[in-house]
């Protein structure tokens, strides 16, 4: 407690953080009406302040409390300071008056809804709980301004107000095409972390920057570094968001002073932790000792999603260079003296790239997520007890390591974040080896089963998995909602409706759809805002409509065909189904019995269970 004060209308408090130093400052006001006659009383100490007012009421009279409350925030402004900032916003509000102050809130979340909403052709509670979860991710980032966005927002404690990959994979390409200065001030975040993710770049022993794979300050605060730390793919995740706002934007002054550095500090990293093997045409670029999305096989060699989204790092900072050079020689010229930046890394990093490994496995016909992952025994997941999931809490750690099951997506989530690096053949074959290994034990995973389950076919089962990730928290279906809601389950929500059902994609700049609207649905409209044109979409069976809303107009592509989109009428492109449809599930006991290469024949079982009764004493 730094400061106190309190009178008969208002009362201010203000702290100062022990170990961060953060300032803190909150006053209230209050006004009663309606009362004839009425005491009041203030009590106030360190920890609560607490107003109270008594007044004998008749029947059908009516009495108004009208509560005022204001905070402020610092990194160095004394809480003093801070509590005088709060009188002066109170004050502003009483003399604007309240009306003021319900009129500005409601401007702004119909602004929101006008770039956010979006429509569909079902029942009222799909609907409802679809605005649910965009208002939750309003809700969290809306004033997030120089800070992040956490993975509960600011609806509980759990996580510690913690961020992790969740906020660029899952969050930010909602703000991005929605409302992208949100999603900038989210990225500028990360850009002031630079110098901490360097230092524990530095403490790895690596080059460049390492970003934290949990934290609140830019300082790792991740307590297990198998599931944690060793997740070095946050740095392409970071850097994998950074790209795709500048290319859905424009906004190329970003670029150059801010995101450069981000991809140019990431692709050190990675050309330093990974390492060359063989010579020749066979050569290639590896990346040892890592963990994937998947925090249930940790620790692993080549584990494809790393591979892959470090891929698009590697690349993404050579274009980002190129491009500063050629568009912004100035900054160019700024940044090479600033990061030591020297010609022979761009090679090296275009050559690690065109090299990276991602394996491939004959015999199953599918991507393995990683070196040893085909080796281990399939985890029997359909006859596991309910009452045994999630697995982590009923398996130790190096139990659940030595077998092939899944916590969340992991190839899975590479097919969807790079699918223009695979095959329409291999997304298939990935997906039904990997589905039904998959527990879903995380709420990140079935948003991303949903959107590569629409893409290869298996409608119904999107769909099934749209609803587990639309319900998460509103039917608590993991038993962990009163920890706060899952906020990067809710922008995977907008992407399983965008990226799934509607089949959006962005690839070299040019944003595609190939549509897979849910049987059950007659339609689905939504927004995206691109390149400063925000676009009405209308999705139907038959046909994808498009519409300029605001701004000059774009060109996009509907199935391999350049649509330009332009002026007051809407273009509309008919089509011819929605894509393939697969009744079911994949059949979990297709690779039941695989001879592999070396003679050995994959099996499925479950660990033994020993109940505490049976254990000795």
């Amino acid at each position: 407690p730094r400061y106190q004060r309190g009178d008969d209308s208002r009362v201010t408090l203000g702290y100062r953080a022990i170990n961060s130093g953060m300032t803190l400052a909150v006053s209230m006001e209050h006004r009663l009406t309606g009362a004839e006659d009425y005491d009041q009383q203030t009590e106030i100490d360190g920890d609560y302040a607490k107003h109270v007012f008594r007044t004998h009421a008749q029947a059908g009279q009516t009495v108004s409390l009208t509560k005022l409350v204001s905070y402020h925030s610092s990194s160095q402004v004394p809480a003093r300071e801070l509590a005088d900032r709060c009188h002066r916003t109170l004050d502003r509000a009483r003399d604007e008056g309240i009306e003021r102050q319900f009129r500005e809130q409601s401007e702004w979340l119909e602004s929101f809804w006008d770039r956010s909403d979006v429509e569909v052709g079902a029942d009222d509670a799909t609907q409802q709980a679809i605005r649910f979860n965009l208002f939750h991710l309003a809700q969290a980032a809306a004033r997030a301004e120089r800070n992040g966005i956490p993975a509960k927002g600011v609806t509980a404690a759990g996580y510690d107000g913690h961020y992790f990959w969740d906020t660029e994979i899952y969050v930010v390409p909602f703000f991005v095409y929605t409302s992208p200065h949100i999603a900038r001030n989210a990225l500028r975040f990360r850009y002031t972390m630079l110098p901490a993710a360097r230092q524990r770049a530095a403490e790895l022993a690596q080059r460049g920057a390492l970003f934290p794979w949990r934290t609140i300050n830019g300082e790792e605060a991740s307590a297990y570094y198998a599931a944690g730390t060793a997740q070095y793919h946050i740095d392409a995740d970071i850097a994998y968001a950074v790209s795709k706002y500048v290319k859905a934007t424009g906004d190329e002054e970003f670029l150059a002073r801010e995101g450069i550095d981000i991809l140019v500090e990431t692709a050190r990293m990675w050309a330093d932790l990974g390492f060359w093997r063989g010579d020749g045409p066979d050569k290639s670029f590896r990346i040892h000792g890592v963990t994937g999305p998947d925090e249930y096989t940790t620790v692993v060699n080549d584990n494809v999603y790393t591979n892959v989204m470090a891929r698009y790092n590697l690349r993404a900072a050579v274009r980002g260079v190129e491009n500063l050079e050629r568009r912004w020689p100035e900054e160019h010229a700024r940044m090479v003296a600033r990061l030591g930046l020297e010609e022979h890394e761009l090679e090296e990093w275009s050559s690690a790239a065109d090299h990276m490994a991602v394996l491939w496995d004959e015999t199953l016909g599918i991507h393995p997520q990683d070196a040893l992952f085909d080796q281990r025994e399939l985890w029997d997941l359909e006859n596991t007890p309910a009452e045994k999931r999630p697995l982590l809490l009923h398996f130790h750690p190096l139990v659940i390591y030595r077998f092939q099951v899944l916590k969340q997506a992991d190839v899975v989530m590479a097919l969807f974040l790079q699918g223009n690096e695979f095959s329409d053949e291999e997304k298939r074959a990935d997906f039904e080896y990997y589905d039904p290994i998959t527990t879903g034990d995380s709420t990140l995973s079935a948003v991303v089963q949903s959107i590569i389950a629409a893409e290869v076919g298996y409608h119904e089962l999107a769909y099934d998995y749209f609803l587990a990730g639309l319900f998460v928290d509103l039917a608590n279906l993991h038993h962990n909602t009163s920890d706060g809601m899952h906020i990067a389950s809710t922008g995977g929500v907008w992407a399983a409706l965008v990226n799934g059902f509607a089949g959006m994609r962005e690839y070299d700049g040019v944003v595609q759809f190939d549509p897979r609207l849910p049987v059950v649905w007659e339609h689905m409209t939504f927004k995206i805002t691109v390149r400063h044109t925000r676009l009405r979409v209308t999705l139907r069976h038959d046909s994808i409509e498009f519409q300029v809303e605001e701004g000059g107009g774009v060109s996009l592509e509907v199935r391999g065909e350049r649509v330009t989109v332009s002026g007051e009428s809407p273009v509309t492109v008919p089509l011819d189904g929605q894509g393939p449809r697969i009744a079911g599930a994949p059949d979990p006991h297709a690779f039941h019995g695989t001879v592999r290469d070396d003679g050995t024949v994959m099996t499925a079982s479950i660990p033994s269970m020993i109940d505490d009764e049976e254990i000795p004493t």
